[in-house]
């Protein structure tokens, strides 16, 4: 700079000025007179792209991961009409997002690209539909409209202009791709009733077919190996670009598009990243996923802890369906339950004793290490758990986030297991490992050695000292410790 003395010359704050070099965590910056050299202007536009790749990564799970759904439901032919139904339940061949192995669980795509859709939905479920960017549409039967006696839904496209029939409880969807879940009930432990249920009562069809007779169309899912679950590396931008190509516009945040659109995610538009950007796309992947992973299995935020010096976590970080808390979005909630589980509905977050099911999570033994499946572990579960239905504790796999496949059926037990063993006490004492302790099998959960694993225990009817936490869950305790 100058030294030499102007007429309008005066103090400029330091502040306001840029260094000739500034030293970075990306590297070394360097300027003329506050001009970014040729070499910074690559080190910046490198960082601001990956930046934004991160953060649409983050942003964008609920969407990846329903197209990933979509995916695998056409896979195994439960769309159009088709409901996919596990009729003996969920087990690990199917890649789930932390399904339970207790309901029967039918699944199906609806595309409203054609035209409104009306859904027959059967008595004595949980349902619910959510739009293509995961976004809670309607809850149908015993949290919905119908109250659980089972009814008619009309499913209307964006910005539908025609005229709406009486008759229906009527359903608007910003998206033309919506994911319907029922969950029904096992009777006893047997899940023929609520499958039978599921498959007499429901029926999906054009709203333009009404008056015609349609048979319910079901697909058997019981044992079947599909994913459905969003990539890690950078071919999660290729499923993003689906539904940004076949959503309308108005359907999503401004701001969200823009930074899809920034690193060349834009409707109309090919998704043709050169190798420039498919370097940057790939290292953001890999970043992106393990901050998912991070904010998933390890949340930094202490109100995540359910019980008091305990490892045991909330599963709804924030308690809302929304993400909402105190009038900003809870970003990292809502990445971490998207990372690890699926169906977003009001019903799942809202307390109400005696009614819907409440969940614990935990990652960790009680020395604060990563659950380990080479290792032996001891639950013990103290008597009078408060669940007016029952409980249950199912393993997952921290790679897929599904049901941990072992030579198990299924990795799961709870009160209604015909075989559980009980304390005297009516505590119940669970084993974890590759093998069994010797006399206690019917409580035992396999697990895989040189293999990481997690838990959810879910309460199903969950009573007021859960809510008050006068009963809590000790921690996995290791066996030869």
């Amino acid at each position: 700079m100058t030294s030499q003395p102007y007429k309008m010359a005066a103090p400029i704050p330091e502040e306001i000025t840029t260094p000739a070099k500034v030293d970075t965590s990306i590297g070394p910056l360097d300027f003329f007179d506050g001009y970014p050299s040729d070499k910074t202007l690559q080190l910046v536009y490198d960082n601001l792209d990956r930046q934004r790749a991160i953060e649409v990564f983050l942003d964008t799970i609920p969407a990846a991961s329903l197209v990933a759904m979509h995916h695998g439901l056409k896979e195994v032919g439960a769309v159009d009409g088709t409901v996919g139904i596990w009729e003996e339940l969920l087990d690990a061949k199917s890649l789930i997002l932390t399904g339970n192995t207790e309901s029967v669980y039918a699944f199906t795509w609806l595309d409203t690209s054609k035209g409104p859709l009306v859904i027959e939905s059967p008595p004595n479920v949980l349902g619910v539909i959510d739009d293509a960017w995961f976004r809670y549409v309607a809850d149908l039967g015993n949290a919905g409209p119908d109250k659980g006696k089972g009814g008619k839904f009309l499913l209307l496209p964006p910005g539908y202009k025609g005229k709406v029939p009486e008759g229906y409880f009527v359903l608007h969807s910003p998206t033309y791709n919506n994911w319907l879940v029922w969950r029904g009930f096992p009777v006893n432990g047997d899940p023929k009733p609520a499958a039978d249920n599921i498959k007499r009562a429901a029926r999906i069809y054009p709203l333009s077919g009404v008056g015609n007779t349609y048979a319910g169309k079901f697909v058997d899912v019981s044992g079947r190996a599909f994913n459905t679950i969003h990539a890690n590396d950078a071919h999660f931008y290729e499923e993003l670009n689906e539904v940004i190509q076949a959503e309308p516009t108005a359907a999503f945040d401004p701001e969200i598009l823009g930074m899809a659109a920034s690193i060349g995610l834009e409707k109309g538009k090919p998704f043709q990243p050169d190798a420039r950007m498919q370097k940057i796309l790939a290292d953001a992947a890999a970043i992106a996923n393990a901050t998912a992973r991070a904010v998933a299995f390890a949340p930094r935020d202490p109100t995540a802890v359910l019980f008091l010096g305990t490892q045991w976590k909330t599963a709804f970080l924030g308690g809302s369906y929304e993400w909402l808390s105190n009038g900003h979005r809870y970003l990292d909630a809502r990445t971490g339950f998207f990372y690890a589980a699926t169906v977003n509905t009001p019903a799942m977050v809202v307390a109400m004793p005696g009614v819907g099911s409440q969940y614990a999570t935990s990652m960790r033994d009680s020395k604060g290490r990563w659950l380990d499946g080479g290792k032996n572990y001891i639950l013990h579960i103290a008597p009078n758990p408060p669940a007016k239905d029952f409980w249950s504790i199912v393993i997952y796999d921290p790679q897929t986030r599904s049901l941990l496949q072992t030579d198990q059926h299924f990795p799961s037990l709870g009160s209604h297991s015909a075989d559980l063993v009980k304390n005297v006490d009516g505590s119940v004492d669970l084993y974890f490992g590759p093998k069994p302790p010797a006399g206690k099998e019917h409580n035992w959960i396999q697990t895989v050695p040189d293999k990481g694993w997690f838990t959810i225990f879910r309460l199903y009817g969950p009573l007021k000292s859960w809510f008050d936490r006068s009963w809590m869950l000790e921690d996995f305790v290791d066996s030869h410790e």
